[in-house]
């Protein structure tokens, strides 16, 4: 038993480095290409050469971004066959589906146009160009749909059944799961996230070049794209946050419960704007779930039912199976010792079911399989052997959730600021310690980037499909030793690879910032 956890840690925490690392690179390439769309499209209709020369840089920062994040995300594909094999089997039908369409359909669509946006300007026409830009950008966000529709099925499964002749699930509704709530919200919130940290890189380096009075006309073109497509972006993430917060509260009322500490609740629930939570507060014991908070009056009830009297149950409700309607009235939910044994029920049901077959008794079989899809809805949990191990990590969902939440707020003032500045004030962005204010926001950005995967993937923990299969029964038969050996090699190339493009952004920063304010002022030709 030590063994095979020492396996599940091991495999998560390389899961987890390679997923950190391509969420480094792809709301980068999910906005970038939909700014320098937005650039090319404005030199096209003004045939200026200024603008020429704004799209060519930043496409070019663009695709040294676009190959890293191919290179992460190729490995994060590849590890559910390597690590994951058990998951893979389960639900290989329908989870593969997507990937495939994203394979067959985005990924070349982008692998296509982006060498037409690089290799192409003098070989095709202006107007089929900018259509290879774009086709590109549109590429990048369908490639992104299908990625987060699979991961949406991870947190919601829907349009399947269980088969127990192949002892896998099966697709019987492919628009069920493309179509999921949960994964159009993900794919919403994930993309427009995007446009934010796009806008805020865009804003960060053009502030370098006017810190060092460089490439001023350059710089604050740029600005003013990057900030628009910054503020639609994080206007638009809030509206699409708020809206993950109601799917959350209906499909795993249990990360919701972590993301707040929240371990019993009440009608018109406060929400937590800033806490510290109490290490010692576990299921059971009367302390203080919190050191220290700062709440705001029925802001819980608000964000996951857009009611302000409702309901919220916490941690110890959701386990104990009770929840309350509008009126107060007690309801009565399935407790998380009910789900334990009602999995058991199933797994019991699948061996007999199993065994009928075997030996041919019709009857037998038929009683199995009834008990099995009257049990099935939480299989998983059978693999339980109590209900705190259905508990995420608390700390780190919370932590991560707080630190997105506040982020996203300074983001949005900060792009506000901005354009104030770029339309009312433009002198404010010539003064130093605006332009180091913008530089230092891009780590921002990130941070509350990855902060959200983290708190979205942390906080379902410990399932990798819910309720019905967690980590522990997900992996490959390998041992903790190969895992391990892989992670390292894993984290020493990530790591290369980050630093490498870091290293190579920069240069062709350096180098664009040496050069004059329209380095295609010599192209009169507008074919070229």
């Amino acid at each position: 038993m030590d063994d095979l956890m020492s396996v599940v840690d091991w495999s998560r925490w390389q899961f987890a480095l390679t997923a950190m690392y391509h969420w480094l690179f792809v709301p980068l390439t999910l906005g970038l290409s939909l700014i320098v769309a937005i650039m090319e499209s404005i030199y096209l209709r003004t045939r200026d050469s200024h603008w020429l020369s704004i799209t060519k840089f930043w496409m070019l920062l663009f695709g040294i971004n676009f190959a890293c994040g191919v290179a992460t995300g190729i490995i994060l594909e590849f590890e559910f066959g390597t690590n994951w094999s058990n998951y893979s089997w389960f639900v290989g039908d329908i989870f593969g589906a997507p990937l495939a369409i994203e394979g067959l359909l985005a990924f070349f669509m982008e692998s296509t146009f982006i060498a037409v946006m690089f290799f192409g300007w003098k070989k095709v026409s202006p107007g089929f160009h900018l259509a290879a830009t774009w086709l590109t950008a549109i590429g990048a966000s369908i490639s992104a749909l299908w990625i987060l529709v699979a991961n949406g099925w991870m947190q919601y499964p829907a349009g399947m059944e269980f088969d127990p002749d192949q002892m896998r699930n099966v697709m019987v509704n492919f628009w069920d799961v493309a179509l999921s709530p949960v994964a159009i919200n993900k794919f919403f919130h994930a993309v427009l996230s995007g446009w934010t940290l796009a806008g805020v890189f865009v804003i960060g380096v053009s502030s370098w070049f006017l810190l060092l009075k460089r490439r001023t006309a350059l710089a604050l073109d740029s600005i003013k794209v990057g900030g628009w497509v910054g503020l639609i972006g994080i206007i638009l993430t809030i509206w699409t946050g708020d809206g993950s917060a109601v799917q959350v509260s209906k499909v795993q009322p249990m990360k919701l419960a972590a993301m707040e500490g929240l371990w019993r609740g009440q009608s018109g629930q406060a929400i937590v704007g800033f806490g510290i939570l109490n290490p010692s507060k576990s299921v059971g014991n009367d302390e203080d779930p919190f050191l220290f908070e700062i709440s705001i009056p029925k802001g819980l009830s608000v964000l996951a039912r857009h009611d302000v009297n409702a309901f919220v149950p916490g941690i110890e409700d959701i386990i104990d199976g009770v929840d309350y309607d509008n009126e107060g009235n007690r309801i009565n939910t399935v407790s998380y010792a009910d789900r334990i044994e009602m999995g058991r029920l199933a797994h019991d049901a699948l061996r007999a079911y199993d065994k009928a077959v075997s030996s041919g008794d019709q009857e037998a079989r038929v009683a199995a399989l009834q008990s099995l899809r009257d049990n099935y809805r939480y299989f998983g949990y059978g693999y339980l052997e109590s209900p705190e191990q259905a508990i995420p990590p608390i700390a780190m969902t919370f932590y991560t959730f707080h630190i997105m939440v506040m982020a996203g707020g300074y983001l949005l003032l900060f792009f506000v600021a901005v354009m104030i500045f770029v339309y009312r004030f433009p002198k404010i962005l010539r003064q130093r310690w605006m332009q180091w204010v913008a530089m230092l926001t891009i780590p921002v950005v990130w941070v509350c980037s990855q902060s959200g995967w983290i708190t979205a993937e942390v906080g379902r923990q410990p399932w990798i499909i819910q309720d019905l299969m967690p980590v522990r029964a997900a992996i490959s038969d390998i041992s903790a030793a190969s895992v391990q050996l892989t992670f390292w090699m894993f984290a020493a190339v990530f790591t290369l690879l980050l630093a490498a493009e870091i290293s190579i952004m920069l240069r062709q920063i350096a180098k664009a910032s040496q050069e004059s304010d329209v380095a295609d002022a010599n192209i009169n030709n507008p074919k070229n």
